[in-house]
């Protein structure tokens, strides 16, 4: 019984340093994404502080560093605290085949030395003619041949079991000089952190003394976003009483007596074909599984009603996501779909809506376009290319999802995010 419970108890380490191992390397991927992400960070950064003339856009690049900063921190601790565990489980069996090998070693020095006292091959011709029988001279026979083998077996298991020991041995020391890597690896970090938040709270400082002036301009902003939403609401609203006529018409066709309402052609809600219901099956079954509408970046602003990352007391309504990304990125349709709209926000701003059934994704903030109106898109298609704005230096692209038109969170939609 004690036999078996320490295989079982063996099977059950083996299984757990089999799925610590599975989760290191995820942790190891996702830590390679974050230190990718800072870096990419890091030269955006770079890049607006040249350009830069309110802080408050350094302020929400710094923000986002530091939070990149804080993930890989509790990533690294993660991984030091399954490596750790990993070393506790091959200590034990590093302590169980010393156990095993000292049991091995003793049975096996009793056998040579019995095999010693024994060994001349008159006293084996002895120990077989002195049976009573042939049968027993036989089975005496046998009993050496398993003697020598088992002693055989014996000495291939101790070879075989301090192999092992080596080689956990080994893997041991490896494993302690990679958590002492991380150990340092994360001290490091820490104090980079430290300095980051350092070099916020003197941006802090700077943007507080503007306070009058930053809230003029977050109002003048929130009217024009106030007022580009409307223009787009407007543009899906005429979207899907355009794709209501379509299929009133198709739906004339085939049954000429049918009347055909007015406030369902005029209505806030399309009323999906056949073709169309797939495609709006197939965009919502995608839900939380969506691409980014850009190749890299990072939310620099969320959805809804939040408060302004330094005073908290304004606060900044959102109808989307607005995502911070490089010079000279572009965007990209997160579905498959078609173009209802090309709008021209301003003389230097565009913006693309792309209709999936009864849903609707727009991006705004686009220099060029690259699709027309009636256009099929494809999933990851570029669209056009974002505007770099010349006083910030900062690339940013807002991105919208509605059914209809109500509107959801993004986050909610894209993977990831």
């Amino acid at each position: 019984m004690p036999k078996f419970l320490l295989t079982l108890i063996f099977i059950c380490l083996t299984s757990l340093m089999w799925c610590q191992s599975s989760q290191q390397e995820k942790l190891e991927e996702r830590k390679s994404q974050i230190q990718k992400e800072i870096r990419e960070n890091e030269a955006l950064l770079q890049s607006v502080k040249k350009k830069e003339k309110s802080a408050v856009n350094v302020f929400m690049i710094q923000t986002n560093k530091i939070k990149l900063k804080e993930k890989l921190i509790n990533t690294t601790e993660k991984q030091t605290k399954l490596l750790g565990n990993d070393m506790y489980i091959n200590q034990i069996k590093i302590n169980k085949l010393n156990r095993e090998l000292v049991v091995l070693k003793e049975d096996y020095a009793r056998m040579i030395m019995k095999s010693y006292k024994s060994r001349s091959e008159q006293s084996r011709a002895m120990f077989i003619l002195s049976s009573n029988s042939f049968l027993q001279a036989y089975k005496r026979v046998q009993y050496m041949k398993q003697y020598t083998n088992y002693r055989k077996l014996q000495g291939e298991e101790i070879q075989s079991k301090s192999t092992q020991l080596i080689d956990y041995n080994k893997k041991l020391n490896v494993q302690k000089t990679a958590k002492q890597k991380l150990i340092v690896e994360n001290e490091k970090e820490k104090l980079s952190l430290e300095k980051e938040k350092k070099e916020q709270e003197k941006l802090v400082k700077t943007i507080k003394k503007d306070k009058n002036k930053i809230a003029a301009d977050i109002r003048k902003k929130q009217q024009e976003s106030k007022a580009i939403d409307r223009q787009i609401d407007r543009l899906i609203r005429e979207a899907i009483a355009e794709a209501n006529r379509k299929a009133a018409a198709e739906n004339a066709k085939a049954n000429p007596t049918a009347v055909v309402s007015k406030t369902t052609v005029s209505s806030s809600r399309i009323i999906l074909t056949a073709e169309s219901k797939i495609l709006a099956d197939n965009f919502k079954a995608n839900r939380g599984k969506l691409p980014w509408p850009v190749e890299k970046g990072f939310v620099s602003l969320g959805y809804g009603d939040q408060p302004h990352p330094v005073f908290k007391s304004l606060t900044v309504h959102n109808s989307g996501v607005e995502i911070t990304t490089n010079e000279g990125a572009t965007a990209r349709a997160v579905f498959a779909g078609e173009v209802t709209s090309v709008m021209i926000l301003s003389p230097v701003t565009k913006a693309v809506v792309i209709q999936h059934g009864d849903y609707f994704t727009v991006y705004q903030n686009l220099s060029s376009v690259y699709v027309n109106k009636g256009d099929k898109v494809s999933i990851k298609q570029n669209i056009g290319k974002i505007r770099t704005n010349g006083d910030t230096g900062k690339t940013v692209v807002k991105f919208t999802i509605s059914q209809n038109t109500t509107y959801d969170n993004p986050a909610n939609w894209l993977f990831n995010m």
